[in-house]
C-alpha cells in the first residue's frame, strides 16, 4: 500500500500542473504532437500508395527508366543517381542542424547561426532539385501513345534494345489542327495545349520504320516491360487513339497514371513541408543573427524547428524508399 500511495504521489506532482511533464516545454510538447499528427497523415499516403500500386503492379512504372536525368548531362542516363544526391544533402542538412542546435545548448550565437545558414542552403538545394525533377516529369523525354483503353505504348529499337522517342521517327504530315479556346468553342471550354506530333504521323512512321516494336506498360516475369513482335505492333498501334508526352494527373507517358497522381501529391506534400522549414529556419536564423535568444538566454525555438527538421529529412527517407527503391 506504501509503494501505490508513493507511486500516486509522484505521478500527481508530475502531471499536477505544478511541474513541466519530463521537463519538456510547452512549446516542445506542441511540436511533438503536430509532428506525431503528421506522420500519421503522410502514413495514410504512402500506405494508399503501396495498396495502389500492389492493385496495379503488373503496370507500374520502372522507377530507373523515369528517374534517370542528371543535370547538365542531356542524353546520359543516370537512374536515381540525382534523387540518390537530393537525399544525401536533405539528410547532411540535418547534421548541420544537430550542430546548430548543439551550439545552441552551449550559447555559442555565432556558430548557431553558421549551422543553421547550412541547414537553410542544404534545404533550398532540395527543394529547387524537386522542382527540376516534376518539370523532366512533367516534360517528359520519349513520348508514347495511348489506346482507347488507358493502355501505353512505348516505342523500341530492335538491335539496341533502347527506347525511341516519338520525334526521331513520326513522319510530318499535313494538317490544320489547332488548340481550342474557349472564346471561338460553342461551350466556351479550353482544352490542353494539343501535341505537336499527331497519332497519324506516329503511326505512319513506325509503318515505314521496321527496326521499331512496341513495348506495352506491362511488366513480365523479370519484372521488364513486354515487348511485342513487329507483326503485333502493327496490330497494337492500330488501337492507339491519342500521343502523350510527359506525365500529368489525367495521362502518363510510363506507364499508370495513378502513379503519377501519387507522385505529384505525396512529393509536393513533402516537398510543402521542406519548403515551410526552409522559410521557418530563415526567420529562426536572422533571430539569431540580432541576438534574440541571446538575451532570452536560451535557444529553445533553435530545438525546436530542428525537431521539425529531423521529421521532414525522416518522411522523406520513406518517399525515397517508397517511390524510388522498391
Amino acid at each position: 500500500m506504501e509503494v501505490t500511495a508513493t507511486e500516486h504521489s509522484e505521478n500527481k506532482s508530475l502531471w499536477g500542473g505544478a511541474k513541466k511533464p519530463f521537463e519538456a516545454t510547452y512549446g516542445k510538447m506542441m511540436m511533438w504532437f503536430f509532428i506525431v499528427s503528421d506522420a500519421l497523415t503522410f502514413s495514410g499516403f504512402l500506405v494508399s500508395y503501396a495498396f495502389s500500386r500492389f492493385k496495379n503492379i503488373d503496370s507500374w512504372p520502372i522507377a530507373d527508366e523515369v528517374f534517370n536525368h542528371f543535370p547538365f548531362l542531356h542524353g546520359v542516363e543516370a537512374p536515381m543517381y540525382y534523387v540518390a544526391l537530393m537525399t544525401f544533402i536533405l539528410i547532411f542538412s540535418s547534421v548541420t542542424m544537430v550542430l546548430a542546435v548543439d551550439a545552441g545548448h552551449h550559447m555559442k550565437q555565432s556558430k548557431v547561426a553558421f549551422y543553421m545558414f547550412l541547414t537553410i542552403i542544404g534545404g533550398a538545394i532540395f527543394v529547387g532539385s524537386q522542382a527540376w525533377e516534376w518539370k523532366n516529369f512533367i516534360k517528359g523525354e520519349y513520348g508514347a501513345l495511348e489506346t482507347r483503353g488507358g493502355q501505353i505504348l512505348q516505342f523500341q529499337n530492335v538491335e539496341t534494345g533502347k527506347r525511341v522517342s516519338l520525334e526521331e521517327f513520326a513522319f510530318e504530315l499535313p494538317t490544320d489542327r489547332s488548340t481550342h479556346e474557349k472564346s471561338k468553342g460553342l461551350w466556351f471550354s479550353n482544352e490542353s495545349t494539343i501535341s505537336e506530333i499527331t497519332v497519324s504521323e506516329v503511326k505512319a512512321g513506325f509503318k515505314n520504320n521496321e527496326d521499331l516494336v512496341i513495348r506495352t506498360e506491362k511488366l513480365n516475369s523479370f519484372g521488364r516491360k513486354t515487348v511485342l513482335s513487329r507483326e503485333n505492333s502493327l496490330a497494337k498501334i492500330e488501337s492507339a487513339s491519342q500521343v502523350v508526352q510527359g506525365a500529368n494527373l489525367v495521362h502518363n507517358e510510363y506507364g499508370n497514371r495513378l502513379f503519377a497522381d501519387f507522385f505529384f501529391f505525396i512529393t509536393g506534400f513533402h516537398g510543402f513541408h521542406v519548403f515551410s522549414g526552409v522559410v521557418i529556419n530563415i526567420i529562426i536564423f536572422f533571430n539569431v543573427l540580432i541576438g534574440t535568444y541571446e538575451r532570452r538566454g536560451h535557444y529553445e525555438m533553435v530545438e525546436k524547428v530542428g525537431l521539425y527538421w529531423h521529421f521532414v529529412d525522416l518522411v522523406w527517407v520513406f518517399v525515397f524508399t517508397f517511390f524510388y527503391l522498391v
